[in-house]
């Protein structure tokens, strides 16, 4: 039995796959209000759209008495970008200034200081990709609603660094699997853990491999760093190698993400109906 919360801009799945609830998280009395209202009890609640200090409060205050484990999906972007090593674990300790990843750091740092009898496990993923979501992992092309177009069209893409910086892009559906393993998990109980794939490429690799599955050509031209960061500033998290160890999950018991990249991104062209 699934539950969705959503301020029901976007169409759930037809049928009586799921049960919609109606609220917008930033009016908390709203988000209180319906989940209340439901008299129900959930083994595992995901929040998919926590960013704040204030949202990861708001989980503990509502489900506490109404679940059993609350799984919070943070970002990899909470982490600096600065004098970075190329892999780094859960024991890394510096973190990012910028709005997005302070955020998602301050909501880490509520939730792996609970006290409440609600279980919580933070999982922190890297790129995201999948159906659902608009292709591209890099700046300038990064969710890039026009990507398959241009490079039908022949159009250079520009990616930062020419796009050398390594990554660990994980397919949507492999997130679920570890979100699911951590109910009734004792492991995992506030703890915290890096979600990456089974490849590590150069950020350049993604985009050649999307040409290679539209049986097009792929050129890149290098974007300047310097440039782009006075534009975007608070984008730096960007400009950096994504690479995680994922020891600790493994010791932990969650299923590592297996869906190799170019399966994925097959998959993901699927979606968007153009293969």
């Amino acid at each position: 039995q699934v539950w969705t919360l959503s301020r029901g801009n976007k169409p759930l799945p037809a049928g009586d796959r799921v049960t919609p609830l109606q609220a917008d998280r930033n009016d908390p009395a709203a988000f209180a209000a319906a989940i209340a209202a439901t008299n129900t009890s959930w083994d595992l609640v995901i929040d998919c759209i926590g960013f704040t200090a204030d949202h990861a409060r708001q989980d503990l205050d509502v489900f506490s008495a109404k679940a059993r484990h609350l799984v919070f999906l943070s970002s990899d972007f909470a982490c600096s970008p600065i004098d970075r090593p190329w892999r780094i674990d859960e024991t890394f300790d510096r973190f990012d200034t910028a709005p997005y990843g302070a955020g998602k750091r301050a909501a880490e740092e509520v939730l792996l200081a609970n006290q409440t009898p609600l279980a919580a496990t933070i999982l922190r993923p890297c790129h995201l990709y999948g159906p659902g979501s608009l292709l591209g992992c890099l700046p300038r092309h990064g969710r890039d609603p026009h990507l398959v177009e241009r490079l039908r069209a022949g159009e250079k893409l520009h990616l930062l660094a020419g796009g050398i910086w390594l990554q660990q892009p994980i397919f949507v559906t492999d997130l679920c699997p570890m979100a699911y393993a951590c109910a009734a998990n004792p492991a995992v109980r506030n703890e915290l853990f890096f979600v990456a794939g089974p490849d590590i490429v150069e950020s350049r690799s993604f985009y050649q491999l999307i040409a290679h599955h539209l049986g097009v050509p792929c050129t890149i031209e290098e974007a300047s760093v310097a440039l782009y960061l006075r534009e975007n500033p608070e984008h730096r998290a960007f400009c950096c190698h994504r690479v995680y160890a994922l020891d600790k999950a493994r010791r932990a018991g969650l299923p590592l993400p297996a869906t190799r990249l170019d399966d994925g991104l097959r998959l993901h062209l699927a979606s968007l109906g153009a293969l």
